[in-house]
């Protein structure tokens, strides 16, 4: 993992070097099985899953969440990728498809993290629950929804003065068009979007950063299902 220091400053010591080494190869077996993610390849899994991953640490620099949560992490992306990198954050993992919250929590035993609680459930259910509503410094997805429904699920869960990072491929522009009016409505403020280069990806990919700057009126988020059929 070479490239995570050329590209993101990140230096890794052996023992993460090792946990990444067993995470790649549970991956591997358990997508024979369970179809936990299209990547399927070594290569695929470096670049595309833990560097992707890694990439939320341009945003972070020297200064890594104490509490992250990340919401439909899938096999652990982009969650469990960053607590091997930042072992003292206090990682909550949010899944609705029960396979993939199964794997994760896998991972966690099989890698002895500590520190790490996993939901199975929906974001909009996790938003409303006074343990995690408004707890945590950042939250985190890849691939979960447009921008709308994406700030409705992980606003809430954070705290004023935190914020957000949805990774985003080439719709990543228009979406924070669309977003406006539900940031607003949301308690949250755009900050920047940063362009994110991989080796060997041609596709676009971007971190959108959104502080959070005042709090989430309690109506939010909508009921599970609400948000995507009715983005605000």
């Amino acid at each position: 993992m070479r490239a995570s220091q050329q590209l993101f400053g990140i230096s890794l010591f052996p023992k993460q070097m090792a946990q990444l080494a067993a995470y790649e190869r549970e991956l591997l077996e358990w997508n024979e099985k369970f179809n936990l993610t299209a990547i399927r390849d070594v290569e695929g899994i470096r670049v595309k899953h833990f560097l992707d991953s890694f990439s939320c640490s341009l945003i972070w620099k020297e200064q890594p969440p104490r509490r992250l949560i990340d919401v439909g992490t899938g096999a652990g992306f982009p969650g469990i990728a960053l607590k091997i990198l930042y072992p003292a954050m206090k990682l909550t993992l949010v899944e609705s498809v029960g396979k993939k919250a199964n794997f994760c929590a896998h991972i966690v035993q099989t890698l002895e993290l500590e520190n790490v609680e996993i939901i199975t459930g929906r974001a909009e259910d996790v938003g409303h629950d006074p343990i995690h509503r408004e707890k945590y410094d950042w939250a985190v997805a890849r691939a979960v929804a447009a921008l709308p429904v994406l700030a409705e699920y992980l606003l809430p869960l954070v705290k004023v003065k935190g914020g957000i990072i949805a990774q985003k491929g080439e719709s990543a522009l228009p979406e924070i068009n669309t977003a406006e009016k539900a940031l607003r409505l949301l308690g949250g403020r755009m900050r920047q979007m940063v362009k994110v280069e991989l080796p060997g990806v041609a596709d676009e990919r971007y971190l959108v950063v959104i502080d959070k700057s005042a709090a989430t009126p309690a109506i939010y988020p909508r009921k599970a299902g609400i948000p995507s059929k009715k983005p605000l």
